[in-house]
């Protein structure tokens, strides 16, 4: 099958949340939020180590986590056993105990990645600043320090996994997860890279209880994450995406942006909601009352910077889960839209960017009632973004695929 240049899919997920190890657990956490005690919390050292905690934040040892699963789920990293171990560790080291660095199995120039926290390192900058204050920078330690650098997160999972693509930390407030996918797959659609790892993290500790006036059991101690791939290197390499992304869309209240990514009030499957979303009145609400919603945040916690890539996950698991129940037809036989003209791709904010269509690709494919909507913002502070996640069609192989290329042909 011929893909479109701007088309790209999610072909790997990965969670470090309290309670929810899977897409499909997590939405129904988000259905059915637990009674009784709190989840204990998530245990960084049982996935990536005790050496991989080596001076790292809580923020940047969850999003690893997260990031690793999804490299794994997406078959980017080598099985179990075969992965890279330091020169410098010791040489009695356990077979099975996780390495400071697993490399990919592809060139790690075509990987990039795109992290999202708001207030992740918020304690290690506000108490490297209250110790330089109180006594002498010369109190500080310089393994520390690097952590207060607001791009740790995105430079430690590059670090690890020998990704050497475009390196992005997003702090944009309530939109900053959904803005890191966008981006994440501007890259891919541009041609700049060929997946990229895109993950959302934040944690509560005294610091960030007190900037936000809550407290720690109303906040998010996880992450998640997602590799989104262009489809063509997708099945280059014989791996089959999860969900589809379709038109992204940012604007300054939630009715527009609804407005523009489902015109003529279309309804979707399912609707993810902004944190903590409050119905309005009978024909104030955008989205038909139909429509099941969710809001991921009633259970992991307000999710702050991390709230987009946890919905996208939660999404992914509604699309298997709306696929393994209603045995729908390849999307690529499902009923299309009376226009099939190609559509031009465009990675500006805001501009409605269709990152499923390109030259030679029909315009929504996938009927709307079978897609995900993703929102997340505040319609109070003109800062709303959305995204459309669909299935993805079943792929055909009528030709060999092609010889794999260079790095530097990415950048074409």
């Amino acid at each position: 099958m011929t893909h479109g240049p701007g088309e790209v899919v999610i072909t790997g997920v990965g969670l470090a949340v309290p309670g929810a190890s899977t897409p499909d657990a997590l939405l129904r956490r988000t259905a059915c939020p637990v009674t009784g005690p709190d989840p204990e919390p998530f245990d960084t050292a049982a996935r990536i180590g005790r050496r991989g905690h080596r001076y790292k934040d809580r923020a940047t040892r969850l999003a690893l986590c997260a990031a690793l699963e999804a490299l794994r789920d997406a078959d980017l990293l080598p099985s179990d056993g075969e992965s890279d171990r330091p020169a410098d560790g010791p040489a009695d080291a356990p077979s099975d105990s996780p390495s400071d660095r697993e490399t990919v199995t592809v060139p790690g120039d075509t990987v990039g990645v795109v992290a999202s926290s708001n207030l992740g390192n918020l304690d290690t900058a506000c108490l490297t600043t209250t110790a330089i204050a109180e006594r002498s920078a010369v109190d500080l330690s310089p393994m520390s320090l690097p952590n207060a650098s607001s791009n740790v997160i995105a430079s430690w999972v590059a670090i690890r996994h020998g990704l050497r693509g475009p390196n992005l930390m997003l702090c944009n407030g309530p939109t900053s997860g959904l803005d890191a996918v966008h981006w994440g797959a501007a890259l891919v659609a541009a041609g700049r890279v060929r997946r990229v790892v895109v993950v959302g993290a934040e944690t509560h500790n005294a610091v960030v209880e007190d900037l936000l006036g809550r407290s720690a059991g109303e906040l998010l101690d996880g992450a998640a994450a997602l590799v989104v791939e262009g489809a063509r290197w997708a099945e280059a390499r014989g791996a089959r995406g999860v969900a589809a992304l379709g038109p992204y869309e940012r604007r300054a209240g939630l009715t527009g942006c609804v407005e523009a990514l489902l015109p003529d009030a279309a309804a979707p499957g399912v609707w993810f909601t902004p944190e903590r979303y409050a119905e309005g009145p009978a024909g104030a609400v955008p989205v038909p009352r139909a429509v099941p919603r969710y809001d991921v945040t009633g259970a992991v916690g307000r999710a702050s910077g991390a709230l987009g890539v946890l919905q996208c996950v939660a999404a992914v698991g509604w699309l298997a889960r709306a696929a393994a129940t209603t045995g729908a037809e390849p999307v690529e036989s499902a009923e299309r839209v009376e226009s099939a003209e190609p559509v031009e791709s465009d990675a500006r904010a805001g501009s409605g960017t269709a990152f499923g269509a390109g030259p030679g690709s029909a315009r929504d494919p996938v009927p709307v009632s079978r897609q995900a909507l993703i929102t997340s913002g505040d319609d109070t502070a003109d800062a709303v973004a959305g995204l459309l996640l669909r299935p993805t069609p079943d792929r055909s192989h009528p030709h060999p695929a092609r010889a794999p290329l260079i790095s530097m042909e990415c950048s074409r």
